[in-house]
This record gives structure tokens, C-alpha cells and sequence, in this order.
């Protein structure tokens, strides 16, 4: 499933597509949502935005459409007429006179007032957005320290969108190796100075992912192994899919455990056992 730094990125290509521009045509694909077609036709798009793993088309009016893409829901922008040839199944065309925007083959989209927002499901159970402005590392170290979040094993913590919206399993793996910490640690458990690399590290390793395409690896290191020829998985992320390559930092070969019925990479000896 995509992650944060994943649906940003499709937030910025949606944005600059249809952000500013009216909607000629709202057209869906499921029969429920049909009755809103005419109610958003029209109407101009004043914003793309990203809510963790999930996206808020906002329409002027206080009208918003929720869409969260799952495993197979996929956005494309395209020219007004030309839509992509592909199997999947449309759900949602927004048509202005410049671009489309089409979603295929999600199935947890709705259309929401101002007022819905706060109770709508998904957004309600959500903690701060991971990219967004406001999340600093000052606020995701007072998070971990908060009764809800300290005692429970890092492993599963950083995957649960209550705590911070948008990290994932690639991205756990990543903020962990780059804290130094393994996956059974829990904040009560941590100094300030360990918090205060972890609530570092949370936001600057997605923050690199956003702006790099994907790569979480820091950049000289990446640069260094794909100069060396090195294919993009080995290059892409520091530990993450790389279990049994050495650790670029210790030459410790990597490993790949389960954790939370999801595969988690560590280098023991950069991530040592308290």
C-alpha cells in the first residue's frame, strides 16, 4: 500500500492538474454516489489534500471528496478525452478543460460537508499527518511520550495511523535503523536524547522519501552505490528489502524479521538489543 511520501506526491501531480480550475463534469463510477454528480459539476477545486494514506479533493462550497486508495485504487491525470487504457475500472472523473483526473479501482470514496469531516471514520481515528507543516519533531516527541503511545513496542507503534498518518512498513523499517533503536523498544523505556533521534528521524526519512521519488537512504550513500553500478533496490532504502546485504554503515549483513505479521529489516549491530 502506498505511503505518505506515495500520496503526497499524487496530491502534488492532482493539484497541479485540476487545483484552481472548474469542474466541467464530476462523473462516478458507483451507483451511491451518482446522486452527487450534479451537485459537484460545476463547481470549482480549491484544493488537493493529503490525510495520511488517504486524499481530500476540496470543492468551493465546503464540499470535499474523500478517496483512500487501498491496495489497488490508483490515480491518473491525463488530456481531457484521452483517458489511459487500462483493465481496471473507473470511479471517479473529475473533467476540466485542461486535464482529467481519474481514479481507478478504489472503493472507499465519499463525498462530505465541512461539518462530516470530524466524523468520517478514517479521518477521525488519525493522528497529524507525518508531511504536514505542523508536525515537527517536537510534536511527534510529545506524542511518544503521551500515556496512549509510550508503552507500547516501536514495532507496532509507528504503523498505527492514531499515532502519526502516513508512515508504513517501509518507512518503519527506515526510522528505526536511522534511530539506532529495534523494534521492541517502547518510548517510556527511551531517554530524551533516543526520542529525540526517533521523533527526528520520522519525519526527516519520509521527508526524503517525498522529495527524492522514494529513496530513504541517505543521499551521498545512495549516490555512491548506484554510481557503483548497484540496482535500485539495493540503493533505494538503507535496511528495508536488503536482508542479507551488508549494512553500509558496519558491513553487518542484514536481517529480515516479522513483526506485526509484516517483514521489518534491521542491522543488529547499528540497532543493538538494550
Amino acid at each position: 500500500m502506498p505511503e505518505g511520501p506515495e500520496i503526497r506526491r499524487v496530491a502534488d501531480q492532482l493539484a497541479q492538474a485540476v487545483v484552481g480550475r472548474e469542474a466541467e463534469a464530476v462523473r462516478f463510477g458507483l451507483p451511491g454516489l451518482r446522486r452527487h454528480e450534479a451537485e459537484l459539476s460545476g463547481l470549482r477545486i480549491e484544493a488537493v489534500e493529503p490525510r495520511g494514506k488517504a486524499l481530500l479533493t476540496r470543492f468551493e462550497g465546503g464540499r470535499y471528496l474523500y478517496s483512500h486508495n487501498q491496495l489497488y485504487g490508483k490515480w491518473y491525470v491525463c488530456r481531457p478525452g484521452r483517458p489511459p487504457r487500462t483493465q481496471r475500472s473507473l470511479r471517479v472523473a473529475i473533467e476540466t478543460s485542461e486535464a482529467w483526473a481519474l481514479l481507478y479501482s478504489a472503493s472507499e470514496i465519499e463525498v462530505l460537508g465541512e461539518e462530516q469531516l470530524a466524523t468520517q471514520p478514517f479521518l477521525a481515528r488519525i493522528g497529524p499527518d507525518v508531511l504536514a507543516p505542523g508536525t515537527t519533531p517536537r510534536l511527534l516527541r510529545a506524542r511518544l511520550r503521551h500515556a496512549r503511545f509510550a508503552g507500547r513496542a516501536l514495532g507496532g507503534l509507528l504503523l498505527d495511523q492514531g499515532f502519526v498518518a502516513g508512515l508504513g512498513n517501509y518507512l518503519r523499517s527506515e526510522i528505526l535503523f536511522f534511530s539506532g533503536l529495534t523494534p521492541g523498544a517502547r518510548p517510556r523505556e527511551l531517554d530524551d536524547e533516543q526520542l529525540g533521534r526517533l521523533a527526528r528521524a520520522a519525519r526527516s526519512v519520509t521527508l526524503r522519501s517525498y522529495r527524492t521519488g522514494g529513496v530513504t537512504e541517505e543521499l551521498v550513500r545512495s549516490r555512491q552505490a548506484k554510481n557503483a553500478g548497484e540496482p535500485r533496490r539495493s540503493w533505494r532504502h538503507a535496511v528495508f528489502g536488503r536482508a542479507g546485504d551488508a549494512c553500509r554503515r558496519c558491513g553487518t549483513p542484514i536481517q529480515r524479521v516479522v513483526v506485526g505479521g509484516r517483514r521489518l529489516y534491521r542491522c543488529a549491530r547499528c540497532q543493538p538489543d538494550p
